[in-house]
């Protein structure tokens, strides 16, 4: 009787590593962007972005503005990661999320960076 829990469970796991995988082959397509990572592992770190990124009058918490001012010491990493396929998923509005490093009052973003069919203002 106990073969079947631990079998879930090991089931689950396989699950688990199997999604990260898929995640990390998709982000290795994508001409490395991101040193050290994906755009999609990249966008799991903006989560303090959550509503900062559907509402363009929704305050940036700090967490967010740090996250976004280390990911966006690389802009092309940035762009990567506001149009990977988990922010997609998440509901992110790129023509808002776009807007959040002058939102965070960050000097030192890439005015004007192309990003998609998007310009980082």
């Amino acid at each position: 009787m106990e073969a079947a829990p631990i079998k879930k469970c090991f089931s689950m796991v396989f699950v688990v590593f199997v999604l990260v995988g898929i995640f990390t082959l998709n982000g290795a397509n994508a001409a490395g962007e991101c040193p050290n990572s994906t755009p999609d592992m990249e966008a799991m770190k903006l989560i303090p972005c959550a509503s900062a990124v559907q509402d363009p009058n929704s305050a940036v918490s700090g967490g967010c503005c740090a996250q976004v001012k280390k990911i966006g010491q690389n802009p092309k990493c940035l762009c990567a990661v506001l149009l990977s396929n988990m922010a997609k998923a998440a509901g992110v509005k790129p023509e808002i999320a776009v807007t959040i490093p002058k939102r965070c009052n960050l000097t030192d973003r890439p005015v004007g960076y192309k990003c998609g069919a998007y310009t980082l203002p």
